[in-house]
């Protein structure tokens, strides 16, 4: 059964229907759930900002969306299942998305974690507050990229 999703803040919104799971995953639960902004309707959304509704129904074809009347008619039609989505797709986010390490250089948080030392986990949400917000306390960045499975060894 496709899905019909609403984000808005205040009287902005943007809507769109006959969404299938992997889109719904793909292009909006898993940005919603680390934090990140999202596409939709030609705007960007932050999820810190802004609303969420999912809905589960069945397919809404052109008389359904007609005269501005779709959204309407998909919550009439289909049920709201924002909280379920939201905690599969929080319960399937990774336990790592970002890593700290507290040292007094660069030099030296290499050397911990060189030494086995893990950094302490945070949600990605926390960390991109933080380097967004220009904490003076963070004084370097890693991005870690994993290589293709093609190319591991």
């Amino acid at each position: 059964m496709p899905f019909h999703i609403e984000v808005s803040t205040g009287h902005t919104h943007a809507r769109v229907f006959n969404v299938d799971e992997a889109e719904l995953r793909t292009n909006v639960l898993e940005r919603w759930v680390s934090g990140s902004p999202l596409e939709l309707g030609e705007c960007e959304w932050d999820p810190r900002e802004s609303r969420l509704t999912v809905l589960e129904g069945p397919r809404m074809e052109g008389p359904d969306l007609s005269f501005g009347q779709g959204w309407s008619n998909a919550q009439r039609a289909s049920e709201d299942v924002t909280r379920r989505v939201l905690e599969a797709a929080e319960a399937g986010a990774p336990t790592l998305a970002a890593g700290v390490v507290v040292a007094d250089s660069l030099e030296a948080a290499l050397q911990t974690v060189r030494g086995g030392h893990d950094p302490v986990p945070v949600r990605w949400t926390e960390a991109a507050e933080r380097i967004n917000g220009r904490d003076p306390e963070v004084t370097a960045v890693i991005l870690v990229v994993r290589r293709p499975e093609a190319d591991r060894p």
